[in-house]
């Protein structure tokens, strides 16, 4: 049982773009999801749902295109990701975190199979706790 922090990044639809350069300074390998492949059609299809950079250092950047009728926030597009497979220590953390938090999304079942929630700390910082499909 395993659980990371990584930093997580929001783009205003140039992710894929942000990713090949970081890609490029730090090396590594890279994959992207979009929206399309999620079942978004229109002009969002082809922005980028997630995506992560393992760099050979062991390094670990994760990104995405804000979404359909999300608001992208210059200077507040920083989140901490919380993940593995460690599903009680994750729901702890989540718990912990929580308290005087505002939840903006919460800790439950996706559509892609993780449990994932977010929220901004009570020192206004996001957070997002993403508990791999298949954990406790």
């Amino acid at each position: 049982m395993d659980s990371n922090l990584y930093p997580y990044l929001f783009f205003d639809g140039n992710a894929r773009e942000a990713m090949r350069f970081y890609r490029e300074a730090l090396g590594g390998e890279l994959t992207v999801m979009t929206y399309g492949e999620t079942g978004v059609t229109g002009p969002e299809a082809d922005q980028v749902m997630h995506a992560t950079l393992a760099s050979e250092a062991g390094y670990t950047i994760m990104a995405s295109d804000t979404g359909p009728g999300q608001e992208y926030r210059p200077g507040r597009n920083v989140a901490l990701c919380l993940g593995g497979d460690d599903g009680e220590r994750l729901r702890g953390y989540w718990q912990r975190l929580a308290a005087g938090a505002t939840v903006t999304v919460p800790l439950e079942q996706q559509f892609w199979g993780d449990v994932y929630g977010s929220l901004v700390d009570r020192f206004g910082v996001s957070w997002m706790v993403d508990i791999s499909a298949g954990s406790s």
